[in-house]
């Protein structure tokens, strides 16, 4: 198999930890894209085997950590940058790899070069500032009952309020006109065969709100071929994603409050 070939489904989900990890998708694609050329510059290295994934997110890192997390004139992540500072870039890395990614203790040490004993202080230190957050009032857009439930349960259980549930396109602005959120958490397909992108879209010409989207199809939202959600979750979700989005989505948020 070619390194093209091994490389290429891994690349939506590098997109998604990137775009998390940066704040913004102009961001975490340029990250991606020189992540891309180092490897092609050096392709020996990349294992043909099950460990490409790691390989691929080491490379990353390694990219990440050299940048000092500048890697273009991105305003977004400029303004950012005092606020990114407070949390050491190892933490965020970490909580992002083991809750948004899905890698073992194991291979996130491999990705962070950092030893398996550290990875749990590690993740102690970003989840301690997580807890530090603003409180915020966060709007809920599904369709599935037992999942809004779920998600309802995860934001109060991060000290976040429920300002409002939707099922619709409609019902979500009607949410919206009655209380304005801090931070929208959004299914793609709603109950009445209407777009939870549309809904946002509409969403976003009344307010400026962090999003996250949560679908069962990320890799459609996350070619990096034109404008794409920043914060990406996928169905089925653990817990954990949930809280490190809306962490990353808030942290970001309160950024460029502050800039």
């Amino acid at each position: 198999m070619s390194l093209a070939q091994n490389l290429k489904p891994h690349l939506p989900y590098l997109r998604r930890y990137a775009r998390a990890l940066t704040g913004s998708q102009k961001s975490g694609d340029a990250f991606v894209k020189a992540t891309l050329e180092a490897i092609i510059a050096d392709p020996e290295p990349v294992p043909d085997d099950n460990d490409v994934r790691v390989h691929l997110y080491r490379v990353f890192a390694s990219i990440w950590e050299s940048a000092h997390v500048r890697v273009s004139d991105d305003p977004d992540q400029n303004n950012a940058q005092n606020r990114l500072n407070a949390i050491p870039p190892i933490s965020r890395q970490v909580l992002l790899l083991t809750a948004l990614e899905g890698f073992s203790v194991s291979e996130v040490a491999k990705i962070a070069d950092v030893g398996e004993n550290s990875i749990n202080d590690l993740l102690d230190d970003a989840i301690a500032e997580i807890d530090k957050e603003i409180r915020s009032d966060v709007l809920i857009i599904e369709d599935e009952a037992l999942i809004s439930m779920e998600l309802q349960q995860i934001v109060s259980g991060l000290g976040h309020r429920v300002c409002g549930t939707a099922t619709t396109h409609k019902g979500a602005l009607e949410a919206v006109t009655n209380a304005k959120p801090s931070l929208v958490l959004a299914d793609i397909q709603l109950a009445d065969g209407s777009s939870g992108i549309d809904a946002v879209k509409d969403i976003l010409e009344q307010i400026s709100v962090p999003v996250i989207f949560i679908t069962a199809f990320p890799e459609r939202l996350l070619t990096g071929e034109r404008p794409e959600p920043t914060f990406l979750i996928t169905k089925p979700f653990q817990p954990n994603a949930i809280r490190a989005a809306i962490s990353q989505a808030l942290f970001f948020s309160t950024a460029k409050q502050d800039a």
